[in-house]
């Protein structure tokens, strides 16, 4: 996706953001939809989208996730916020242990970038009548 097929007004909702990433995820190869992708959006102060960037690559149920490649990008393009998402292929919505403790390292390593992270979404494919996303912000776990 192009900078100029992001959308022009602020990201306010995870649903927002959802939509982008399933667009994205949509045009994957057949064989990669099929494996975690771990994305990192930048924001600027107005919640606007600067870049995003597909961190990690991974296998059918895991992706390597670290902070140095998660911030790297941020760092350079100096972005106020970030978002970070990833799928999960099986639809499952519920982060895992693995999430649940990567999430607060990024937390962490944000606060000493003073680069806030303000949510991270677990997607799934679109499915009519299903929940698509889990939102750390939406369920509490996240408070910026």
């Amino acid at each position: 996706m192009q900078i100029k097929d992001y959308p022009k007004e602020a990201i306010t909702t995870p649903k927002s953001i959802t939509d982008i990433m399933q667009a994205i995820l949509e045009r994957e190869d057949e064989i990669d939809k099929d494996k975690e992708h771990f994305w990192s959006i930048g924001l600027d102060t107005r919640n606007k989208i600067k870049y995003i960037e597909l961190v990690s690559l991974g296998t059918l149920n895991a992706s390597l996730i670290h902070p140095r490649e998660t911030f790297r990008l941020a760092v350079m393009k100096s972005v106020a916020s970030i978002i970070v998402c990833h799928n999960h292929p099986s639809g499952e919505l519920t982060p895992s242990e693995d999430d649940l403790a990567i999430t607060q390292r990024l937390i962490k390593s944000g606060e000493i970038l003073s680069i806030n992270l303000i949510d991270h979404l677990i997607i799934a494919k679109k499915k009519v009548g299903y929940k698509q996303y889990y939102s750390w912000k939406e369920e509490g776990l996240i408070t910026t």
